[in-house]
C-alpha cells in the first residue's frame, strides 16, 4: 500500500474583494462635495504659503508694509480731523442763536406768550427768554459799571427772546427765511442774527471734507502701486515656476492665487498697523485737546475710530491689496501667454 504524504500543498483561501468606503462616481474629480473640499484647500495652503513666503523675507516685508501703513494712517487721520470739525461746528452752532430785543411796551407775560408760538414752530430748536430784571443784573455783572447802573432809576434794557435755530449751520436759505419772520413780528424792535459768519464756518467745513477727500484718493492711490509693484517684483522672482506651471496645465486663476494673497496679506496687516498708529496719535493728543476743550466749557472730545469705522479700514486696506495685485497679475499673465 502506497503511504500518503502528509505533506500536501495547501491551496490559498480565495481573496475576498474589498468593499470601497466611497461608491464610484461617473463625474471627474468626485462629487461636488470632494471639489468643495479641494477648492477650500487649495485655498487655505495658498493662504497661508504666500504669509510663510512674507516671513521668509521680513526686511523687504516690513518695509513695505511700514510705509502701506504710514499712508493708511495719515488717510484715516485726515478722516478724523474732517470728523472732530463735525463736532466742533455742531458744538459752536448751539452758541449760533437769533437774539429778538422787544419793545419797551411789551410785558413780561406777553413776551411768555410769544415764547409758546416761537416754540411751535418747526424750524425752532429752544427758545430762551430774558427779562428786563435779568438783562439789568447780567450787565452788573460783567460790565463792571454796577454802581453807576444803580444810580439809573429806570431800567433801560429791554425784553431779549434768544432763539436756537434748527440745522443752522446748514440750511442758509432757511435760517434766512426764519430772521425775516421774526423781524415782521410787531412786538420785536431788533432781530440780530450774523449769517455771514454762518457761510464762512460752512465754507471752511467743505473745503475740509473736499481736501480730505482728495489728499486721501491719492494716498489710496499710492497704496494700489506699491502693493502691485511688490506684487510684480515677487512674480518676476518667482517666473521660473510660472512658466513650469503652465507648462503642466495650470490655469491662470491656479497661478494667481498666491500672489492675490500675497497683496490681501500687505493691505491687512498695514490695515491693523494703521488702526495701531492712529490710536497712539489720539491717545497722544487727548490730553491737549481736552485742557483745550475746558476752556471752552467742555463742548469737544476728540473722537477716535469706532467698532464700525475699524473694520471698514481694516476690510478696505485688504480689499485695496487684493485689487492692486490682481491688476498687476492680470496684465502679467496676459503678456506671459502672448
Amino acid at each position: 500500500m502506497k503511504r500518503v504524504n502528509k505533506n500536501r500543498i495547501k491551496k490559498d483561501p480565495p481573496i475576498k474583494p474589498v468593499k470601497q468606503e466611497h461608491k464610484q462616481t461617473s463625474e471627474a474629480g468626485g462629487t461636488f462635495n470632494d471639489k468643495v473640499i479641494a477648492y477650500r484647500d487649495l485655498h487655505i495652503h495658498a493662504l497661508f504659503s504666500s504669509l510663510a513666503r512674507m516671513i521668509a523675507s521680513p526686511f523687504s516685508s516690513i518695509m513695505t508694509i511700514a510705509v502701506l501703513a504710514i499712508a493708511i494712517s495719515l488717510a484715516s487721520c485726515f478722516y478724523i480731523v474732517v470728523a472732530n470739525i463735525h463736532q466742533l461746528t455742531g458744538s459752536i452752532e448751539t452758541s449760533n442763536q437769533i437774539s429778538l430785543f422787544l419793545k419797551e411796551e411789551v410785558s413780561d407775560a406777553h413776551a411768555k406768550k410769544m415764547v409758546e408760538n416761537i416754540r411751535s414752530n418747526q424750524n425752532v430748536q429752544s427758545v430762551k427768554l430774558i427779562t428786563k430784571e435779568q438783562a439789568l443784573e447780567e450787565f452788573k455783572e460783567y460790565s463792571g459799571f454796577g454802581d453807576a447802573i444803580n444810580a439809573i432809576k429806570k431800567n433801560p434794557l429791554p425784553i431779549v427772546l434768544q432763539v436756537l435755530p434748527k440745522n443752522s449751520l446748514y440750511v442758509k436759505q432757511g435760517l434766512d427765511d426764519l430772521l425775516k419772520g421774526f423781524k415782521q413780528l410787531p412786538e420785536v424792535d431788533f432781530a440780530q442774527f450774523d449769517l455771514q459768519w454762518v457761510d464762512r464756518l460752512q465754507a471752511i467745513v467743505d473745503v475740509a471734507q473736499v481736501f480730505a477727500s482728495l489728499l486721501n484718493s491719492l494716498l489710496a492711490a499710492a497704496v494700489l502701486f506699491i502693493i502691485g509693484n511688490t506684487v510684480r517684483l515677487e512674480f518676476y522672482s518667482r517666473r521660473a515656476e510660472v512658466v513650469i506651471s503652465k507648462l503642466v496645465g495650470a490655469t491662470n486663476a491656479f497661478i494667481r492665487r498666491p500672489f492675490l494673497y500675497t497683496g490681501f496679506w500687505m493691505g491687512f496687516i498695514s490695515g491693523v498697523s494703521a488702526w495701531f498708529i492712529v490710536t497712539i496719535l489720539m491717545l497722544i493728543l487727548r490730553g491737549s485737546v481736552e485742557r483745550l476743550s475746558g476752556l471752552y466749557d467742555g463742548t469737544m472730545h476728540l473722537l477716535f475710530l469706532d467698532f464700525t469705522e475699524t473694520l471698514f479700514l481694516i476690510s478696505t486696506s485688504s480689499l485695496m491689496g487684493v485689487l492692486g495685485a490682481w491688476v498687476v497679475l492680470f496684465y502679467e499673465l496676459k503678456s506671459a501667454k502672448s
